[in-house]
């Protein structure tokens, strides 16, 4: 989807997701960005008539050809998942701001982290990458600077390092999918 808010300072929301492979070492899946041209995990623009968790599964589908069935969604040990009336939204494991100095405007990021065993359904789109690899964490953190940004190397090492660790795998459809 093309940017809402193009103008200076403006706010885009968007959604993006980490995908582990779990089996003897886990891997973060990542795809060349097709804009970008590096190393990035899944994600893109909230539409007008889509709520985060939507648009996540649809990006997820997209980019990757995971179906959100075949995925489960870390979250914090003990969260909330139901609770009648209201519609209970995953946690992301980071809420950040980016600003695109060639653009002028920010993109606010909900970042989620899902795990799976299984390989995608289908293939992402036409038009999205093709180029889609999975990483160690040493891998990564091995990437040079023109294949991955440092900040988003951090945020794989984190992913690795604590989210596998303390967040349980929950099947999506609490939240609805």
């Amino acid at each position: 989807m093309p940017h809402i808010n193009t103008g200076p300072e403006e706010h885009d929301n968007t959604v993006s997701a980490f995908i582990v492979k779990l089996g003897k070492e886990p891997r973060i899946i990542l795809h060349i960005h097709k804009y970008v041209g590096k190393f990035l995990h899944f994600g893109g623009h909230i539409e007008p008539d889509e709520d985060p968790w939507q648009c996540i599964v649809r990006e997820i589908k997209e980019e990757s050809g995971y179906d959100i069935g075949q995925l489960k969604i870390l979250q914090p040990k003990n969260s909330l998942k139901a609770l009648d009336g209201l519609v209970i939204h995953p946690f992301p494991f980071l809420h950040v701001s980016y600003y695109y100095d060639e653009l002028s405007h920010y993109h606010d990021d909900l970042k989620y982290v899902f795990v799976t065993e299984e390989d995608p359904m289908n293939k992402p789109t036409d038009g999205e990458s093709e180029v889609i690899k999975s990483f160690t964490r040493q891998e990564i953190l091995d990437l040079p600077e023109d294949k991955i940004t440092d900040h988003d190397k951090k945020l794989c090492a984190y992913v690795f390092d604590k989210i596998l660790d303390e967040w349980e795998p929950v099947d999506p459809k609490v939240f609805g999918f």
